[in-house]
């Protein structure tokens, strides 16, 4: 992921995981002979990476419960904030931020996924977390009620500045200026912090496919293979 932040909740995911182990080796050799629990403690100082693996697991099934509660609101884009078919019946939702270089790498993903499929709907879901972003992500929001999301979204990567995106995407720049400013763009920007908060992410890009969240440029192989997954689970 793009993000320095520390993981906190896969951190005291990780430290829970260690101490209920720990606990459970200790009930072990309470009730038996002990010899349960040195085999234990001995295949996790062999395979010390299940731990994390444990954590990892934990977070995404915890992550996964949390999107089957918010129901399809992180499936409704902002208009005309969508790339591909915006009428698609296949869905990934991308959070991104433009000052995030895991972000622009995986835009050529994201665009193979496109070409490829002419039934697949990307939702981009603008979440500003380096500093300076919130100005681009505001413009990218305005460039969407114009609809004009793709060529303001591309531009934008391509250049790095938020005016010179703007002038390629021709967006008329004083309803623009206005829109950015909006309580509409402002309210969906809270609401895209408020979704990566509850499904746990800490960093751009981050995913939803069907049923599962994941975060980080995790690559066109994984992308595809998520959104099988989604498609075969219907």
């Amino acid at each position: 992921m793009s993000s320095d932040r520390p993981s906190t909740l896969g951190n005291t995911l990780l430290t829970a995981l260690l101490a209920l182990v720990f606990g459970f080796l200790g009930a072990a050799a309470w009730s038996y002979s002990g010899l349960a629990d040195n085999r234990t403690r001995a295949f996790l100082l062999a395979n010390p990476d299940m731990l994390p693996q444990m954590a990892e697991a934990y977070e995404a099934q915890e992550s996964a419960k949390r999107l089957a509660q918010m129901g399809s609101a992180v499936f409704d884009p902002f208009p005309g904030a969508v790339l591909g078919n915006p009428n698609g019946s296949k869905v990934l939702v991308e959070f991104t931020d433009y000052n995030c270089p895991y972000c622009e790498a995986s835009l050529k993903d994201v665009d193979r996924l496109i070409a490829e499929d002419p039934d697949l709907k990307v939702v981009i879901r603008e979440w500003p977390i380096f500093e300076g972003s919130d100005v681009s992500s505001r413009m990218a929001l305005a460039a969407a009620m114009q609809g004009k999301y793709r060529a303001f979204h591309d531009a934008m990567f391509a250049s790095g500045d938020v005016a010179a995106a703007a002038k390629a995407a021709g967006l008329d720049m004083a309803q623009a200026e206005r829109d950015a400013a909006s309580q509409a763009v402002t309210t969906e920007i809270a609401r895209n912090l408020d979704f990566a908060r509850a499904l746990g992410f800490n960093g751009t890009p981050a995913w939803v496919a069907g049923k599962t969240p994941f975060g980080g440029a995790v690559g066109y192989e994984k992308l595809k293979a998520a959104l099988a997954k989604a498609s075969e689970a219907g």
